[in-house]
Formats: C-alpha cells, structure tokens, sequence
C-alpha cells in the first residue's frame, strides 16, 4: 500500500468529516432562521433524518449511483455495502463510500428545508427514505457513476446540479403542496415577514457551513496529487467571499439597510455556485460566479414571495437558483487547461456546445427531481390524510406536538406560568 493511497484516504476522511459537520450548519441556520417553538424539533428531525439516509444510502443509493451493470437511470451492484475494495479508485473505497453518503446527506438535508414549520414528522423520514434510495441516486448516476449526463460531458465538479438543485426541487414540490404557513400572507395576497429567532444562529449556521464547503468541494479532488485541492479551496472561498458582498450591497441599494438575513444567503448562493464550477475556471472567474449568485438569491426571494412560496430557509433561492447559476456558469468560464471532463466555455473558444449540455443537464435533473418529489408527496399526502400538522398543533408549535417538549423550555415554561399566575 503506497504513501499515495494512504494520503488521498486521510484526505477525503477529513473531508468527509467535514461534511458531515455541515448537517450541524443546516441546524443552526434552520433553527435561527425560523421561530423558537420549532427549534428543537428542527434540531432533532435533522439528526434522525440524516441518520435514515445513512442507511438507506448503505442499503441502495451508493449502488444505484456507482453500481455496475448499469442501464441509462442507475446502476446495479454494491448494495449493502461491506466495505470492499473497489477498483481504480486510488483510494480506500471504504473511505469514499463515506464521502458520497455525506453529499447524499446533505441533498436530502436541503430538501427538508422546504418542509420548515409545518409537516408531519412522519412526513419527513417516509420521504427521506425515497428521496435516499431514488431521486438523489438517480440524478447522481446520471452525472457523477457514468450515466448519460457524463457521456455527454456535463460538467458538475461537486454538486451544485446533484447536491444542490436536486435537494431544492423536491423543497419546491413540498412548498407547493404545504401551501404557506399561518400568517405568512394577507387575505389581499400581500406577504407578511416570518422572522427567525435568532440570526446569531443563523450566522454561525452559515460559517460552520462555509469551513464545511471546504470538504465538500476542495475533498471532492479524492486527490492530494499536485496540491490542486488547494486551488479549489481559493475558488470556493472567493466565491463565497463575492456572494456575501453582493448581496449586503444589492439589499442596502434596494430596501435602503443591508438586510442580515440576505448577506447570510448571499454566502451561501456563491457557495453553491462554485460548486459546480470551482475545478474547472479561473480565480477571476470565481469572483464573477460569487457576485452574481449573491444579486441572485435577493431577486430570486423576492421572486417565489410574490408568488406565494412560503420558503422559510431560502432553500429555493440558495441552493435551486444559485445551483442552476452556478452548473451554467461552466459553460460561460470553463478554461481549456482546467476543464477536465467536457469542454471549454464559450468565453475561452468553446462555442455554445458546454452550455448547452449544462443547460440540459439543469432542465432534465431538476424537472426530474421535480416531478418524482411531487408525486412521492401527493401519495404520502393521500397515504396519511395530509402533509401538514393540524392549525392547532402548527399554532403550538412543532417542538410540543411532534416531540412533547420544549426546544427553550424555561422560556415557554415561564411564559405559561405568568399566563396561570395572572
């Protein structure tokens, strides 16, 4: 076993690692960004979900995305993973067996997301356990395990079309059949601002999520060879850094205060963004995806609230718009030294051939995400009498009536002995 072997398998255990802290981000940043009655129930679906989309990945999805024996949809070996070394992997199968679980993780993780404050417990784990076992696999195979999406050259590095869009169409299949919260909207359509209760969270939500990216696109190298991890990471950070910028200044033009809430968001949007691009453009370029991602995601909230998409996290904006920005933009800016699968983009002689595949690949994944999410919800829907808590129990709070207690008990607890008291 070579020094090389052992050093791409601790680099991508780190990573891996990483990456799984970032459930612990999607934590904070959910719980923050939505009301104190939900926050313990947010906290600990997040755990249990992840939890069943572990084992469910183990069980299906790691063989459906890069089994052998495929067909054009998935492929067919590897089920129930044993830990078995697999071929030309360069590193410790088991170890990127990992890897991938934490991606898949994360995709369910946004998706959930368009869940917030108002559906079923068992809502959540029977759509985990679909979600899991078929539509992640499925778009993943198609780019990343060999499928038809990677014959055709799509360009994908990290996720922002596997990860990102994926988990953001099946968050707008469940914003639509939830329908708004309570109180989100007048009777005359105009929108009313849910706030979350603690952007302190929020905030350390997005930077554990931030240190997190690190792994998820520089660890997505599964290589120390040539150092061009280190590469990837100064593409994600400029992005991130971009986004950020953006969107404060973009939101301080427009409402006159640089809104909290869509600097945070902005971070993430160039995140997602780079994600798809980071190993394939140049620094400059990085800066660019950043910017723009993070004027996007203010729009593009702006857009689904007139529209009545009550999105409490932003997962359509952050990860559905910034991920369709971001798999474009390597149709634009892909360079022909750095563009390793496909071509180069148009702005570096390629034409309009890388574009048009990575426009394919947004319409087909997100229309299939889409359309397979909304379907599994609808039976679910109609399996269960319904999505959604009762007006009672989402009045209540999601903390008491899924989980029987208090996510800040001391401050509810207070509150309803001075209502006794008085």
């Amino acid at each position: 076993m070579d020094a090389t072997f052992l050093m791409n398998s601790l680099w991508v255990m780190i990573s891996a690692i990483l990456v799984i802290f970032m459930i612990g981000g999607f934590i904070m940043l959910e719980a923050g960004s939505t009301r104190m009655k939900n926050a313990g129930h947010i906290a600990g679906k997040t755990i249990v979900t992840f939890g069943l989309a572990s084992l469910v990945f183990w069980a299906v999805g790691f063989g459906f995305i890069f089994g052998d024996n495929a067909n054009f949809l998935v492929g067919f070996s590897n089920f129930f993973y044993s830990g078995q070394e697999l071929e030309g992997m360069g590193l410790s199968s088991a170890v990127f067996f990992v890897f991938q679980l934490a991606f898949a993780g994360i995709s369910i993780t946004v998706a959930l997301g368009g869940f917030a404050e108002r559906a079923k417990l068992s809502v959540y784990l029977i759509f985990t356990i679909i979600f899991s076992a078929i539509i992640y696999p499925v778009v993943a195979h198609w780019i990343w395990g060999g499928g038809w999406l990677a014959e055709h050259g799509k360009q994908d590095f990290a996720g922002s079309t596997v990860v990102h869009l994926t988990g953001a169409m099946a968050a707008l299949a469940a914003t639509i059949l939830l329908k708004p919260r309570i109180g989100k909207y007048n009777k005359d359509g105009s929108p009313n601002n849910i706030f979350g209760h603690n952007q302190v969270y929020t905030a350390l939500g997005v930077l554990i999520l931030w240190v997190g990216w690190f792994g998820f696109n520089a660890g997505s190298t599964v290589s120390v060879d040539g150092g061009f991890f280190g590469f990837v990471a100064l593409n994600t950070n400029l992005a991130a850094g971009a986004g950020a910028v953006a969107a404060a200044l973009i939101s301080w033009m427009v409402l006159g205060k640089s809104d909290v809430p869509t600097l945070l968001n902005g971070a993430l949007a160039g995140l997602v963004a780079i994600t798809a691009s980071c190993a394939f453009v140049d620094t400059w370029a990085a800066v660019v995806i950043g910017l723009v991602a993070g004027i996007l995601v203010f729009y593009s909230a702006r857009f689904f609230e007139k529209r009545k998409i009550d999105d409490p996290i932003y997962a359509l904006s952050v990860h559905g718009a910034a991920g369709i920005w971001g798999t474009l933009s390597t149709g634009f800016f892909a360079t022909p030294e750095l563009a390793s699968v496909g071509q180069a983009g148009l702005f570096y002689g390629g034409g309009f051939t890388q574009l048009g595949v990575q426009a394919l690949g947004v319409t087909v994944s997100g229309a299939f995400a889409f359309a397979v999410s909304f379907a599994v919800l609808f039976g679910i829907k109609k399996a269960l009498g319904g999505l959604r808590v009762t007006e009672e129990e989402e009045i209540m709070g999601l903390d008491m009536s899924e989980h029987g207690s208090y996510g800040y008990p001391e401050v509810f607890l207070a509150e309803e002995n001075k209502k006794l008291s008085s």
